[in-house]
């Protein structure tokens, strides 16, 4: 009797074909490059994905908004300018990163172990913002739900409304000329006796429009304050729900069924815009609110202003989603040598335009809604949930089949929203693959299931009664300053810290060697100009902070400690983390910060064949003991 060792089970060529110990799940498959982590299925797939992220709710209720108020169509050149400077080059960075390492935003700092903190506090503030976001994407799932009714029910001012909703504009007063003397009078007056109210005097009741009331006193419900909690608004609750199953629907396999959702969330919403802009094109004063928009005339002087270039700075910099993780993230699944340059390029510029072709659809409508209620334009103009949930469908509830238009719009802020949470989602549970591979791949859809049912019964706060003024309170803490933190380290880490000409040298190593014309610009951005733009936005964001509002509503103090609280939690991770390495780390405090401002010895990319002679040397005990060929022993006779 003796016995027979088979490595790999009689395998022919393939060591990963026959395995006893590890199972694939649906994340990977035959034709992935990386067999551990999984691939996209195709380019489509990661593009679209990436659209998807980049290109949010931001492009639709932000961007037209401060293009009117920031001189219309003069406001396209800093807004470009920003692109070039501070968004494309982090952006271009960020997708080099994920896909070098092929990890997600924690693990991929095995570039800089001192740094590593950046990536949670990435982590942190996405879930934060994934809370949140979720209940806004709730929001478009309630007034898509209530589109399907002969009548919008924010049309007119029925039985919720008070005294001062009205459709149109009441006036209180005026002066008039009555016997060749001016008069002052109020309008009962006026009209009694036939008179004419001089242009320019006009005082009018305060009123609301029936759309800003059903925001408030049906939709939200809204309490008078973060103070008064009340009880949870049980529609928009089971609304949250729904939109978390879809979410955990279109990630149960992760990028494999992701990839493919995308196809319909990230492309219909531009069918949608083109059907709204094509309506609103045709109606009447459309004119009006695109003249609003773009200008006539653009006011070139007001590019003189420091706060339009901080606004358009911002403004890219919060819609290319840079900073947050995901990029690193979705990028990490690519295959090695995929052309991340001009992936990064095609996406920034998608985003960008899409801005500009939604603000002509948005517009359009703003400016019928104008000539019918007989306002300015100025005064129907508005932007983020004010936009979205009370101007633009009291403007889509004056149009023939007003509910067709209601519900295409909401049904386009629902792609629009859940493209972005498949990704911000995505984020997480890759961070928590590459901290428990195996746990992944064996229990990938619980995880991802429990993951979403942890976020909804945290967002259960905020569909209370006084759900909108901690939807407003998170996003004005978290997704700020945290973001613009973890920026400016990241490009000072890699770039002063790792080396930027090292960097570039990786990014080689996957796109083909380049000229040093070619890297001369991303030199430039990477090296001081994009840094500078970053401290100068961070710099400008502390100076001018004020205390959190919603609407008229101030916030009380223990809700804006509470607010600290929060930014405290996600930016203390960095000293903590780096603390923890050096403290770790060996030799006298020199030596060690030495030691942990040096790549980890695993840094590299992800696949052997991929290393070349410049990451020859990399060993991963972990992957190494993980990947062992497993031996199978047969008893012969």
């Amino acid at each position: 009797m003796g016995m027979l060792s088979l490595p790999g089970f009689l395998s022919c060529g393939k060591k990963q074909d026959f395995s006893l110990t590890n199972e694939k799940d649906a994340h990977t498959s035959d034709s992935d490059e990386n067999s551990e982590r999984g691939n996209w299925s195709n380019k489509g797939d990661y593009l679209l994905s990436m659209v998807g992220y980049a290109v949010g709710l931001g492009n639709v209720w932000r961007f037209p908004y401060l293009t009117y108020q920031n001189g219309g169509g003069a406001f396209l050149i800093p807004y470009t300018l920003m692109l070039a400077l501070a968004g494309l080059p982090l952006f271009f960075m960020e997708c080099s990163l994920g896909q070098f390492a092929s990890l997600g935003p924690v693990s991929v700092w095995r570039i800089l172990p001192l740094f590593q903190g950046v990536g949670i506090t990435m982590v942190i503030i996405s879930t934060f913002v994934t809370i949140y976001y979720n209940v806004i994407i709730a929001y478009a799932l309630y007034y898509l739900f209530a589109s399907f009714q002969k009548v919008l029910p924010w049309s007119e001012c029925f039985s919720w409304a008070d005294e001062f909703c009205s459709k149109t504009r009441i006036v209180s007063d005026c002066n008039a000329t009555m016997d060749g003397e001016i008069i002052h009078a109020n309008y009962t007056f006026i009209t009694s006796k036939n008179l004419t109210c001089i242009n320019g005097t006009i005082n009018y009741i305060p009123g609301q429009f029936p759309s800003e009331q059903y925001w408030n006193k049906v939709a939200l419900q809204r309490s008078s304050g973060l103070d008064e909690t009340g009880t949870i608004v049980w529609y928009l609750a089971l609304c949250l729900l729904l939109s978390w199953m879809i979410v955990g629907a279109a990630l149960f396999k992760g990028i494999k069924s992701s990839g493919k959702v995308v196809y319909f969330t990230a492309l219909f919403p531009y069918v949608i815009l083109l059907i709204l802009l094509v309506r609103g094109a045709t109606l009447d004063g459309a004119l009006d609110g695109i003249e609003y928009y773009i200008g006539r005339q653009s006011n070139i002087t007001k590019l003189m202003e420091a706060e339009v270039w901080k606004d358009a700075a911002t403004q890219i910099f919060y819609s290319l989603s840079v900073a947050w993780g995901g990029l690193v993230a979705l990028s990490s699944y690519n295959k090695f040598h995929n052309n991340c340059y001009s992936d990064a390029i095609l996406v920034c510029v998608t985003n960008c335009v899409t801005s500009v072709f939604a603000g002509f659809a948005i517009f359009s409508i703003l400016g019928h809604m104008a000539f019918v209620s007989d306002r300015p334009v100025s005064e129907v103009v508005d932007s983020g949930f004010d936009l979205a949930f009370v101007a633009y469908p009291e403007a889509l509830s004056k149009l023939p089949v007003s509910p067709l238009w209601s519900f295409l719009f909401f049904f386009m802020l629902l792609l629009l929203g859940l493209d972005s949470q498949f990704a911000t989602i995505e984020t997480l549970t890759t961070t928590i693959q590459d901290i428990y591979p195996k746990v992944m791949r064996r229990l990938r859809v619980p995880v991802t299931l429990g993951v979403c049912t942890l976020l909804f019964l945290l967002g259960l706060i905020c569909v209370t009664q006084a759900g909108i003024y901690w939807v407003n309170l998170i996003d004005h803490f978290c997704a700020g300053w945290g973001i613009l933190i973890a920026a400016v380290l990241e490009i000072i880490g890699i770039v002063y810290i790792y080396g930027g000409n090292r960097f570039i040298e990786d990014i080689e190593m996957m796109i083909g060697k380049k000229s040093r014309l070619f890297w001369l610009w991303w030199r430039m951005c990477w090296f001081f100009l994009t840094p500078v733009l970053l401290m100068a936005i961070l710099v400008w964001s502390l100076v001018t902070f004020s205390r959190p509002t919603y609407g008229s509503v101030l916030y009380p103090d223990w809700g804006t400690a509470v607010g600290w609280c929060m930014i405290i939690f996600c930016v203390i991770w960095i000293p903590i983390v780096a603390i923890i390495k050096i403290l770790k780390a060996e030799g006298s405090f020199v030596q060690r910060l030495v030691s942990c401002c040096r790549p980890a010895a695993n840094w590299g990319p992800y696949l052997e064949r991929h290393r070349g002679e410049r990451y020859r040397h990399v060993v991963d005990p972990e992957k190494k003991k993980e990947h062992e060929i497993p031996t199978v022993s047969f008893i012969v006779y």
